[in-house]
């Protein structure tokens, strides 16, 4: 932990220490946010560009009280992938849409009626496994990002070597570095497997090469390229996943409040803090980029440095902005192969299974009692077997969102709801966080 002086929210740092604390929060979240669009076939560099405009917007919307940076959210790969294959990037993009508008929602409604609703229909035993199903249904693209050649399916071992190098660098990255070093793993676990993989032979350079210094990143503009009349299978398959997200955002919010020292569910208020991150997740699906969502290595970083000034956090955001611009350095993130990605992702989605069981655990829940053990089974079943209903010719509600819905049913329908919220809520600190 840094013993240095604390830079409060709305102090605006020493130049110098503007641009350290800027970079620092750029870098722990870049391996993260590139390796979204990358795995559903959206441009990394709209990715940085939209990440760090929906930051600024945050940053308005909750007047300049949190000092929050919003990257690409890990829930919605699945079914931007599966939106995807029904209507484009275009209609993922859409679908985003919808899914941010759904925050605005809810945050409308917590404004009306405060949090406590949200809180009973969301309990941990029905976010935790359904966390646990985003990572583990990513597990086989992973995998095979690491062992097979990319289209082709068939396995390679010299770029299976390549993914288990990546994955040994960024396991030895998180277990031995400390301080900063220990926040970004991935982004050291993304270099480290690109340098062995150009002395595998395995990187062409060329992209690079022909790119041009500047450039302007691949946007997509949804709702002016996507022609087909609206599908409704789309907003089955993005919006429910919005639940589980807003309820990500809400325990981001409490861990933000102890660390900072400062209650931002009370003020600027939880119904600011997930307007903006609704409103950052329009703003990316209208350019192109994966939905948004608070990051807690940028948490992490806030911890360590004791540096809380929004000005940092905004100037993060300048600079990924800027960065997207670079036309060779977008080319560079392109030449990164896949083998490299599934390296880092082996790990991540399996952190990302593993903080659903960690929901669970750190809320007391009892596993023993027939309530939570049929909720959570139900949910783990459906959500990786990839059931569905179909409702119609165009409504198709599968995998993820089904899980959601049918744990969410399932907790309200059976009796000894108190059983679901365990021995600690994960909110219930809210209340003991200073003023």
């Amino acid at each position: 932990m840094s013993h240095q002086k604390e830079i409060g929210i709305q102090e605006v740092p020493r130049f110098d220490k503007w641009l350290t604390f800027s970079i620092q929060h750029l870098f722990a979240m870049f391996g993260a946010t590139i390796l979204v669009p990358y795995l559903v076939d959206l441009s990394p560099a709209v990715a940085l560009f939209s990440s760090g405009l929906g930051t600024l917007a945050y940053l308005l919307i909750t007047r300049g009280q949190i000092p929050a940076y919003l990257g690409s959210s890990f829930a919605f790969i699945a079914p931007i992938i599966a939106a995807t294959t029904i209507g484009g990037p275009e209609g993922a993009m859409i679908g985003s849409f919808l899914a941010g508008i759904i925050y605005g929602i809810v945050a409308l409604l917590i404004k009306a009626s405060g949090v406590g609703w949200l809180l009973k229909i969301l309990p941990p035993i029905v976010v935790g496994p359904v966390i646990m199903v985003i990572g583990l249904g990513l597990a086989g693209v992973a995998i095979d990002m690491a062992m097979n050649v990319p289209g082709t399916g068939q396995y390679s071992g010299t770029l299976f070597s390549v993914a288990i190098v990546t994955l040994g660098i960024t396991v030895l990255s998180a277990f031995f570095l400390k301080g900063f070093f220990g926040l970004i793993p991935f982004l050291f676990g993304i270099i480290g497997g690109y340098i062995y993989a150009y002395i595998m032979g395995v990187i062409d350079f060329t992209p690079v090469r022909d790119a041009a210094i500047f450039a302007v990143p691949d946007f997509i503009v949804p709702f002016v390229t996507y022609t087909p009349s609206f599908n409704w299978h789309i907003a089955a398959i993005m919006v429910p996943i919005a639940v589980v997200t807003i309820s990500e955002h809400i325990g981001d919010q409490m861990v933000l409040s102890k660390v900072v020292g400062k209650n931002f569910i009370k003020k600027p208020g939880l119904h600011r803090s997930l307007l903006g991150d609704g409103v950052a997740t329009m703003i990316a699906s209208v350019l192109g980029g994966p939905p948004n969502t608070t990051y807690g290595e940028n948490i992490g970083v806030l911890a360590i440095t004791r540096v809380f000034s929004v000005f940092v956090i905004g100037g993060a955001a300048v600079l990924a902005m800027t960065l997207a611009f670079f036309g060779k350095f977008a080319a560079l993130i392109q030449t990164i192969p896949t083998a490299v990605m599934g390296g880092v992702s082996i790990l991540l989605f399996g952190v990302i299974a593993s903080s659903g069981l960690r929901m669970l655990i750190e809320n007391g829940i009892n596993m023993g009692l027939k309530r939570n053990l049929i909720i959570s089974s139900t949910i783990l079943v459906i959500g990786i077997g990839g059931a569905f209903i179909q409702v119609s010719d165009e409504i198709q509600i599968a995998g993820m969102a089904l899980a959601t819905i049918i744990g969410i049913v399932l907790h309200l329908v059976l009796p000894n709801k108190e059983e679901s919220y365990g021995t600690k809520s994960m909110f219930e600190d809210d209340q003991k966080v200073n003023q």
